[in-house]
């Protein structure tokens, strides 16, 4: 008998190398810094005001998330980007509130946190228990489009190998609940405790892919494609491949300049199709992600293609080498080098973290901190 036909999984094909960005903000109180519940608020206020993009709630009353457009150039995701950021600081500003980038904020406790008063985040609530709190983290997703199902599991494949890039590059949440964590990325710990993270499993084409979503579905495990948090995952309905691994940056200039890294990544492994869809990449997938999540780009790196080891911040200053060319047809050749010379100088958000926190003494310091990047300091003069 043939399966029922399910509109979730039918491939809308969008525009390829088009990219569109997600990030997940904090919401800080103006007197310690603390997370605020105050999402609710913000979002009514936002909703009579005009912005572009998209401003959502999330999965606790101390967060939303902005989504952007689809664009097909980084100086137009960019601008697009830094509209919207004043939008959502000029509406906090309205309520003493503050907003915040970062992979995790400094010293909340995740007890304290509420649940966004929706029919999914209370469903998760009882699936996941106390996890569904922990998960005030706070991450970037990039959306970078596909023309077809099959091309979206190829890529997502081929990008599992550069999946450490993205994790150093956008690295900021080296404190948790009041403690220096020692990692550089300590938000992917917290998303890898859910029992369907993890990577795509080895189909080859999107009909392989279906029929594995069916027997999950079957078997009651899963119920939608949103139950997968998966690092890199196909989106259907949006014609994407999205990778989930980046931390928040402290600026939308850094989250704009990463998904500009996506976009020629991307243009470069559709284009040359240098990587097989093999399981070596897999075999030593869980070691190069945590390599990146605990030293960054300073981290050890693992080819599985030529089983050489070396350095995370070598195969990522290699790699920007090679898309000078891809960089070029896209017009990203600045945001590349901007990213060149970050990991080239060893700096991060991490570490621009613990430096304030070195100099100021107190992590109620470093949040207000981390609220100025993110809102620009004109609004916070």
């Amino acid at each position: 008998m043939p399966a029922k036909w399910n509109p979730e999984l039918e491939f809308k094909p969008s525009r390829e190398l088009s990219i569109g960005v997600e990030l997940e903000l904090q919401i800080l109180n103006s007197r310690d810094y603390n997370l605020a519940r105050d999402a609710g608020d913000l979002l009514a206020l936002l909703e009579r005001t005009p912005h572009p993009g998209a401003v959502k709630p999330e999965i606790t009353e101390s967060m939303i998330e902005v989504n952007t457009s689809v664009h097909v150039k980084f100086a137009t995701l960019r601008a697009e980007l830094l509209e919207i950021r004043d939008a959502v600081s000029k509406a906090a500003a309205q309520l003493n509130l503050r907003i915040a980038g970062g992979g995790s904020h400094p010293f909340h406790k995740w007890s304290d946190r509420r649940i966004y008063p929706t029919e999914r985040f209370k469903h998760l609530l009882s699936v996941y228990g106390y996890l569904a709190k922990q998960f005030t983290v706070f991450g970037q997703h990039i959306h970078v489009g596909v023309p077809d199902g099959d091309t979206a599991i190829h890529l997502t494949h081929a990008l599992s190998r550069y999946i450490p890039h993205f994790i150093a590059l956008s690295a900021s949440s080296p404190f948790q609940q009041g403690t220096d964590t020692d990692f550089q990325s300590s938000r992917l710990n917290t998303v890898s405790a859910f029992p369907l993270s993890g990577t795509l499993p080895l189909v080859h084409t999107w009909s392989e892919f279906v029929a594995y979503f069916e027997k999950m579905q079957r078997f009651g495990i899963v119920e939608s494609m949103k139950d997968f948090y998966w690092d890199t995952r196909p989106k259907p309905e949006f014609g994407t491949v999205e990778i989930r691994v980046l931390d928040t940056p402290l600026t939308v200039e850094r989250a704009a300049q990463l998904a500009a890294y996506a976009q020629t990544l991307a243009h470069y492994l559709l284009t040359q199709q240098p990587l097989p869809t093999s399981d070596d990449v897999y075999l030593v997938y869980k070691y190069n992600r945590f390599q990146a999540c605990r030293y960054g780009v300073g981290g050890a790196y693992i080819d599985a293609q030529t089983q050489q080891r070396g350095t995370l911040q070598r195969d990522i200053l290699d790699t920007l080498e090679l898309l000078r060319p891809y960089a070029r047809t896209l017009d990203t050749e600045a945001p590349l080098s901007a990213l060149r010379a970050e990991a080239e100088a060893s700096k991060s958000d991490a570490a621009w973290l613990r430096e304030a926190y070195q100099k100021l003494g107190s992590l109620n310091d470093v949040a207000r901190r981390q609220s100025e990047q993110w809102m620009g300091s004109p609004l916070n003069a």
